[in-house]
């Protein structure tokens, strides 16, 4: 079995059945939260900190996308990549926003909030829910089995692969957080579209999972999420793997 199952109602007895050695499948999550960070942000360590707890929820999906914008004010982010700062521009530009700013937190693509206030995030989760399940099984010869249902009602979608590291230590030497060593969670390495969901047929796809886990990558979330003219919405669905 490659994967310990976690869904909040299964949690406690799967706990128990699973091998040691497995790693985390979470399906089924109600809520995907994206939070964009940067080492050189003063404020950004208790979102980062509350990140990582919320990444222990079953029924939540957690991802941090390192922003590079921060880097010219004396530490340059080990993760931050111009890429995250662009989907963090892109969802702006969905919203009609021209704000970006950092520790931001998004919730099931549909809105932002200052990351770190627990208060805020509480009230966000209180009845989400992601309308579309999303299956992750092991396959033959060491293939990931991504499957999507159709369900009326529901716009197409690109289904997208979001690659992370589960955690990493950071002693950062330099600028606003000089001295502190963080601890960050879910780290995303990259993002590619794997194909388009059609709300009538659904979706299956068969991946390798050498080709899935590329690099210091040891975990990946697949995300079904509408597509505005080629800007972010909401996510439908959800589910994550970690090795």
């Amino acid at each position: 079995m490659l994967f310990r199952l976690i869904t909040a109602a299964a949690v406690t007895l799967l706990s128990f059945v699973a091998p040691a050695s497995a790693g985390e499948l979470k399906v089924a999550p109600k809520a995907v939260l994206e939070l964009f960070t940067s080492q050189g942000c003063s404020s950004c360590p208790k979102a980062d900190a509350m990140l990582a707890e919320m990444s222990r929820r079953p029924d939540v999906v957690t991802l941090a996308y390192h922003v590079d914008y921060w880097d010219y004010i004396g530490w340059e982010d080990t993760f931050g990549t111009k890429e995250n700062s662009d989907h963090q521009r892109d969802y702006a530009e969905s919203w009609g926003s021209g704000r970006i700013f950092t520790p931001q937190l998004v919730v099931n693509g549909k809105g932002g909030l200052v990351g770190g206030k627990r208060e805020a995030v509480n009230v966000a989760l209180t009845g989400a829910a992601l309308p579309l399940a999303v299956s992750l099984s092991e396959a033959p010869d060491d293939m990931l089995k991504i499957s999507v249902d159709g369900k009326d009602g529901l716009p197409g979608a690109m289904i997208w692969l979001v690659t992370y590291i589960d955690s990493a230590d950071v002693t950062i030497e330099r600028g606003e957080n000089e001295g502190k060593q963080v601890v960050y969670t879910q780290i995303v390495t990259g993002r590619q579209v794997l194909g388009m969901w059609d709300p009538k047929t659904g979706a299956n796809l068969t991946l390798p999972l050498a080709e899935v886990l590329t690099g210091n990558a040891n975990g990946a979330a697949v995300l079904v999420q509408e597509d505005r003219n080629g800007l972010p919405g909401p996510i439908l669905g959800a589910a994550s793997f970690t090795r």
